[in-house]
């Protein structure tokens, strides 16, 4: 039976593709606790960037490495399998970033062995139960915040992308990949910050804990969006590549056939 229904390359290539969009959006949300300097990780002094009374730098999480890998997963989904498609796909990864969090909470919760907390003092990590709560132990309203945002961004892109293509066809297939990826991601670098800091700071504030101003919140938020921008831009040729591979795999008349499929659904 899975060898008859792995033959159908339709099948085959959505189990890739979901394989791909699964994988890398779990890996996104994990490795987004780290923040990075973009200037320094190229070899150049941070920028001073003067935004709303605040001075900002390109100081961005991890995570920002492979959220463009995801959007173009997105329209390619949305290409040949529909709006539908990319909806049960973003539900259920969004189930498994939260099983996978609730996992993780249990592991911290786990009483750790006396040599594990001692075991990379060598290293420069005196403590590795505190390391280990730090990297996979992430906020409640980050979680939220990453959630909300990927799938609000995720349904945006959909609708977008359809409507752009109703308008367009077949051609300018940068417009409707490109455009309601640039769409969907400024909504995309908002929510998350408003829900996990603007929100999440005023409610877990204590003592004289840091809360985010307004005017921190949208210049953090239009830095980021600056960033996804241009790495959509650069993202294009790509697009046009993998759509070239695809329809090499597919044959042009099934290829032809799944859109039209897409477009009805």
């Amino acid at each position: 039976m899975i060898h008859t229904i792995l033959r159908d390359k339709s099948t085959r290539l959505f189990l890739i593709l979901s394989g791909f969009f699964i994988a890398n959006a779990l890996i996104a949300e994990i490795i987004g606790v780290k923040i990075f300097s973009l200037e320094k990780s190229l070899g150049f002094s941070p920028l001073q960037l003067q935004l709303l009374g605040n001075t900002l730098s390109f100081n961005l999480t991890a995570g920002v490495l492979l959220w463009p890998v995801v959007f173009i997963l997105t329209d390619l989904i949305n290409e040949y399998y529909g709006q539908k498609g990319v909806r049960f796909l973003s539900w259920l990864t969004a189930g498994l970033i939260a099983f996978a969090f609730l996992l993780f909470t249990g592991a911290i919760w786990l009483e750790p062995a006396d040599f594990f907390v001692t075991s990379k003092q060598g290293s420069g990590v005196p403590n590795m139960q505190v390391a280990y709560k730090s990297i996979l132990g992430q906020g409640g309203f980050i979680i939220i915040g990453s959630l909300t945002a990927f799938l609000i961004g995720q349904l945006v892109d959909v609708v977008v992308f359809h409507q752009i293509k109703k308008v367009t066809g077949e051609k300018y297939i940068w417009l409707r990949a490109t455009g309601s990826t640039l769409i969907s991601q400024f909504i995309d670098s908002f929510v998350v910050l408003f829900v996990a800091f603007y929100i999440g700071t005023r409610v877990n504030q204590q003592g004289n804990d840091f809360v985010w101003p307004f005017q921190l919140f949208i210049a953090v938020g239009l830095v980021n969006y600056l960033y996804k921008f241009v790495v959509a831009i650069a993202m294009t040729p790509v697009i046009y590549g993998v759509h070239y591979l695809i329809e090499q795999y597919l044959g042009h008349e099934k290829a032809a056939e799944m859109k039209n499929a897409a477009m009805k659904d």
